[in-house]
């Protein structure tokens, strides 16, 4: 498997949760859902704002790369986020269709990309403005894993409110290999 095959399932894993976390969520009433719940962005809909707001954040640096992706255009055309904890959508609805159009980007993104630019930096700025150039793959791994690390707390707080999500195991989207 490539470097782009490998991001190409983590995009695939990625939607496939995102779909699993907001059916989960779109089962509580929304009160249940903006509930403070001491999670380090307080609230369900707060968890997923966050993932919505940071995966904007680095599509945004990754539009900044030399190379012209038309599949960043939707990003490029969003305001930036204020903070990594700003509430963009206070309803479930309106943050389900922000985030099917950032899994969108970062499939057809990840389609975009070749092995020699995935090997090269991405140059951005973070939040507090200081200078970064860090290989472009590692980014992405970032980009996936934090979105795992953020969907953990999410399923964790959705199960707590007596919904489950279901399979979360990326083997489950793995192909087998052929038998030898």
């Amino acid at each position: 498997m490539s470097t782009r095959e490998h991001f190409a399932l983590m995009a695939s894993y990625n939607e496939t949760m995102n779909q699993q976390v907001y059916a989960a969520a779109a089962r509580l009433a929304p009160a249940e859902l903006t509930a403070e719940r001491g999670a380090f962005f307080g609230s369900i809909i707060g968890t997923l704002n966050h993932l919505v707001v940071a995966d904007t954040i680095w599509l945004q640096r990754c539009a900044a790369l030399p190379a012209t992706h038309p599949a960043l255009d939707p990003v490029r055309a969003l305001p930036a986020p204020s903070a990594l904890g700003q509430v963009l959508e206070t309803e479930l609805a309106p943050l389900l269709a922000r985030r099917r159009a950032l899994d969108a980007v970062i499939h057809a993104f990840v389609a975009e990309l070749g092995d020699e630019e995935l090997a090269g930096p991405l140059r951005y700025h973070n939040t507090k403005g200081l200078p970064f150039a860090k290989r472009l793959s590692s980014v992405l791994a970032h980009l996936f894993n934090h979105q795992t690390h953020h969907r953990g707390q999410a399923s964790t707080l959705l199960f707590q409110a007596g919904q489950d999500i279901g399979v979360t195991d990326l083997l489950v989207l793995i192909p087998n290999e052929p038998a030898d």
